[in-house]
Order: C-alpha cells, then sequence, then structure tokens
C-alpha cells in the first residue's frame, strides 16, 4: 500500500519542509492541501506563478509526486451546499479552477467531501449535492482529473456521512470521473465498519485517509492514539480487494509539532499493514 504525507499539517512551515519529511520518513507521495500559504488553486492557476514553480521543483528536488490535490472548499468562502444560485456558481468556478491546477500539478486525482447542508430538507440537500457531483465530473473529464468523494463524519457534515449515501450519490451520478474515498474516521464514529467501504464499493474506492479515532469526535489522531483497531481493518480491506493508496491525514491535531507527528505516524502504521 502507497502512503503519503498531507500538508495540511504543515502550513505553518514552509511547504518544503513536508516534501523534506515525506522523503526522509519513507512517504510514497504528497497529498497536497489547497490553501495558503502554500497550495490555494487561483494562486497556482495564475500566470507565472511561484508558488506552482516552487512545488514542481520541490517534486522533482526530493522525487515526491503530488498524487493528490485537495482544495480547502467546505467552508469561508466556499460550500457548494449553502447559498444563493450565484454562490453556488462561484464555488463551482472554484473548484473548476481547483481541477485545473491538479492538472498543472499532473496530480491525478483531486479529492472533494460535501460540506454542511444546514437546514435544508434532506431531499434538497440530495438534490443539490447530485447537481453539483455531475457539474463537477464533467469538468473532471475535461480537465483529465478523477474527482475523489469523501464521506465526513456527523461532526463536520449532514449530508454523505454514511457508506450508503456515499454509494446512492456514486450510482446516480454514475460517472468514471467520480469515485470514492474513505476517511476511517468517518464511518468509525457512526458505528459503521470501514473495512466495508472496500467490500461494498469494490473498483469504486480509490484512496484512503488512514488515521486513529477517539470515537467521539473528528480529531484525527496518529495510529495507537486512539481506539480504533486499524490493523484489523486494513487486513480485512486488503482481503476484500483494496490495493489502492493511503494518505495518513494528520490534519491540524499536531499543528505545532507536523515533523515529530508525521515521522512518528508512518512508522506505526507501517507496523500494522497487512503483508
Amino acid at each position: 500500500m502507497k502512503l503519503g504525507l498531507f500538508t495540511c499539517g504543515y502550513q505553518r512551515t514552509t511547504i518544503e519542509k513536508a516534501f523534506a519529511d515525506a522523503k526522509a520518513f519513507g512517504y510514497d507521495y504528497i497529498e497536497l492541501w489547497g490553501g495558503r500559504p502554500h497550495a490555494y488553486a487561483p494562486d497556482l492557476c495564475r500566470t507565472g506563478s511561484e508558488e506552482l514553480r516552487l512545488i514542481r521543483e520541490l517534486t522533482d528536488a526530493y522525487a515526491m509526486p503530488v498524487r493528490i490535490y485537495t482544495p480547502e472548499h467546505n467552508a469561508y468562502p466556499f460550500n457548494y451546499m449553502l447559498g444563493t444560485e450565484r454562490q453556488w456558481e462561484e464555488s463551482m468556478r472554484y473548484l473548476t479552477q481547483a481541477l485545473e491546477a491538479a492538472a498543472l500539478l499532473s496530480a491525478p486525482y483531486m479529492l472533494i467531501s460535501v460540506g454542511h447542508g444546514g437546514e435544508k430538507p434532506s431531499e434538497e440537500r440530495g438534490e443539490r449535492l447530485v447537481r453539483s457531483l455531475r457539474r463537477l465530473s464533467e469538468e473532471a473529464k475535461n480537465a483529465g482529473r478523477v474527482l475523489l468523494l469523501e464521506t465526513l463524519t456527523k461532526y463536520e457534515s449532514n449530508t454523505c456521512t454514511t457508506l450508503a449515501e456515499l454509494t446512492e450519490v456514486l450510482d446516480e451520478v454514475h460517472s468514471p470521473y467520480l469515485a470514492g474515498m474513505c476517511d476511517v474516521v468517518a464511518p468509525f464514529t457512526c458505528g459503521e465498519d470501514p473495512a466495508e467501504y472496500a467490500r461494498l464499493l469494490g473498483k469504486r474506492l480509490l484512496h484512503l485517509h488512514v488515521v486513529d479515532s477517539d470515537g467521539k469526535s473528528d480529531t484525527h489522531l496518529i495510529p495507537g492514539e486512539g481506539i480504533m483497531p486499524l490493523a484489523d481493518i486494513l487486513q480485512r480491506m486488503k482481503a476484500y480487494g483494496y490495493n489502492g493508496s493511503a494518505t495518513i491525514e494528520l490534519v491540524t491535531n499536531y499543528i505545532d509539532r507536523p515533523t515529530e507527528a508525521a515521522e512518528e505516524a508512518i512508522r506505526r502504521l507501517t507496523s500494522m499493514l497487512p503483508e
């Protein structure tokens, strides 16, 4: 299983620090967080972008590819699940530009999730989600990228937080440019078995976020610091045929010590991986 380092936890350091740590600790690729100061899509797509040039240089210097681009998009100022038609259109344009950024980075995948739908009825939220994903799937086709759709925890969203909901929306949109992914914290905190994603989605599951969990919040912990039976989950995922990538997604819980956390996390997770 290829393991990736997520750069979100490095937002208070230089982006080069993340690439250097990934190389030093044995990560296989970068999942690039699309926020400032490092990799905000409008910055990357600007003519003569210094940010884009730097990331390309780091990719070459450290032989560390950007496999996945993950733009920030579920809070201020972008959330395609809430707001007026004009605001929705602006969110679509922003995520289309993020797909362009993914192409400029030679990242084959862009990861998205579903923001909170507020007080809208579930049927209305579902319609808005499908409409958004159909639009973005077409934009992904144009950009030559594949979208990875992530379920979030119930603490982060009220739409597409379960395997059943993810399966339903993948079926309804039915695009080869939209696939599923699993952040193991999301199913674990709602009483689902993360391994079922591999069993039920099959080849439509293309990516994982692997961390530990306290079982009662969306906090992402270093493997071994929570209560999740990660080794068992990963073993069963392999038995169900999953052989894709997995990013160790340490978001901001260790933001003041990202290097220490990245090193400890891959050391512990590697010991849990099935042979």
